[in-house]
């Protein structure tokens, strides 16, 4: 998986008119759990491989810059906008630093799409699913945690990234 500037809403879109005839003859064929569970493996996969496209275009990047190295969870974080792209996301930060990235997403056209493409109980596949596994493509030390998803019909969604070095325990 490579890198790609497209907007990820319209990435995911691509993506979700492409599986929804695959995930319909899966269910057909092995039930809606077995489906699900396929899809979800694939997935994952797919978001590490993706974060670790992303974690060498950044790295190259880098490289090619002069300014002043960042770290790695301020550098992922710095790839927000590419995922709030064409008002995919309405976000508040809570917080940034070099050890944790903490922002409540109040609005997910992702969700909305994924509804509108009636996809709606495979979408926190889809999406959500793919947040914590491409940190750990991009970074194994950044670590998401969040407990609610507006795709599964919370609110909003609550994203804590930690950057978490082996040497040093998240006490923060």
């Amino acid at each position: 998986m490579s890198k790609t500037d497209l907007p990820i809403l319209e990435q995911r879109r691509i993506e979700a008119n492409i599986i929804k005839p695959i995930y319909d003859e899966m269910v057909a064929e092995v039930g809606v759990e077995r489906a699900k569970a396929i899809l979800k493996n694939a997935i994952v996969k797919n978001a590490i491989s993706h974060g670790k496209a992303y974690a060498e275009a950044q790295e190259e990047a880098q490289e090619n810059a002069t300014s002043q190295q960042t770290t790695s969870l301020l550098s992922f974080h710095s790839l927000l906008p590419q995922w709030m792209a064409n008002g995919a996301l309405e976000i508040d930060i809570l917080q940034e630093n070099e050890k944790h990235v903490d922002y409540n997403v109040t609005r997910c056209r992702f969700a909305e799409m994924y509804r509108e493409m009636g996809l709606g109980e495979i979408g926190h596949i889809l999406s959500c699913s793919r947040d914590g596994t491409f940190c750990t493509g991009y970074d194994p030390k950044i670590k998401l945690a969040r407990t609610q998803t507006i795709m599964e019909g919370a609110s909003h969604c609550d994203f804590r990234y930690r950057y978490c070095p082996d040497h040093e325990k998240d006490n923060d």
